[in-house]
């Protein structure tokens, strides 16, 4: 059966490392056509290299995506180079682990153009050139934090709940107007990824994901997946997103409390040293390639069962039925 991904053209921000490297990767697998936006030039050399050697075809298109022109002209450029644009998928942030009060204005502004912005003007430029088509997929990469703040992270929160408003507002109205093209998002859970090496940090000890932590893998297949069943408005990735999404429905005051006395600890490692990193101003990876998987690979969960059920809905129903009735057929073998 012919895979539907093979010769799309796909958009992907923040190409050159972690969850954004890890699509083009994925899609490389696929046959899709890539277009790899990021800063980075050596990340991105090497992103489009991964897509390639996967089967794909990965073209590079350095790019702020804090700058809307920038991103526009990118845009541009994928559609003369590669055609029409089939699917754009918001990857790219930056930010700073720090108290709030230990963040400069300067940084939380720079913070959100990257982190928020960045999303707003990636999906302006593809609703400009998918509407006229009438068809078209974005996907945006969440976060449980898009729905639970924690600690050290406010900037980063804030800007991933400005992400989740600012995208249902732009789905209403593609659905009042009858568009073609689709948006949705996917919640992804705590990820190794070179984030934690090279976001800019104030901590004491080295930045790490708090546990469960997962492979970019993870988050990779379950973006892709949205992209092609776009209709479901939002996925979450992981048992730890779920729960802590639940959680936050039906405790908030409970789980403040918790993060207040844990949050701080669970988010610095001991075994590691700080890397004085930072690409919240300038790219990491300009001459360096960090690659997709950050330095918590041991500790890292390769798959999520809540994952694969979220994709298998039906299956995982059928199932369910179908231990339930045969549950039932043995209580009344037994009587």
């Amino acid at each position: 059966m012919k895979d539907p991904v093979k010769n799309k053209v796909v958009v992907v921000t923040g190409a050159s490392g972690g969850v954004g490297r890890a699509v083009a990767q994925e899609y490389g697998a696929r046959g899709a056509s890539v277009a790899l936006i990021a800063r980075g030039t050596t990340g991105l050399g090497s992103a489009a290299a991964d897509v390639g050697a996967a089967g794909g075809t990965g073209l590079v298109y350095e790019a702020d995506v804090a700058d809307h022109r920038q991103v526009r002209q990118a845009a541009e450029r994928v559609e003369q180079e590669m055609g029409p644009i089939d699917v754009w998928i918001n990857v790219a942030f930056s930010s700073v682990f720090a108290p709030f009060t230990e963040v400069t204005p300067e940084e939380y502004e720079r913070t959100t153009a990257v982190t928020y912005l960045g999303y707003v003007w990636g999906t302006r430029v593809a609703l400009d050139l998918m509407r006229p088509r009438n068809r078209g997929v974005i996907v945006q990469a969440g976060s449980a934090l898009a729905y639970r703040g924690i600690p050290l992270q406010s900037a980063y929160c804030g800007a991933k709940h400005a992400i989740k408003g600012f995208t249902e507002s732009v789905r209403t109205e593609l659905m009042g107007e009858g568009s073609g093209v689709q948006i949705t998002m996917v919640q992804l859970p705590a990820l190794n990824t070179p984030q934690f090496s090279w976001v800019l940090s104030r901590l004491g000890h080295h930045p790490q994901p708090v546990p469960p932590i997962y492979q970019p893998e993870v988050a990779a297949k379950a973006l892709v997946f949205a992209a092609e069943h776009p209709r479901r408005r939002e996925y979450w990735v992981g048992a730890s997103t779920a729960m802590t999404l639940l959680g936050e429905r039906l405790a908030p005051g409970l789980i403040d409390r918790f993060l207040a006395r844990t949050g701080r600890k669970s988010q610095q490692t001991e075994s590691l040293f700080p890397t004085d990193v930072a690409n919240l101003w300038e790219p990491a990876d300009e001459e360096r390639d960090y690659g997709a998987h950050g330095v918590f690979d041991k500790r890292a969960h390769a798959h999520s069962v809540q994952a694969w059920l979220s994709r298998h809905r039906g299956l995982a129903a059928l199932a369910l039925a179908g231990g339930a009735a045969a549950a039932t057929a043995v209580r009344r073998a037994r009587r």
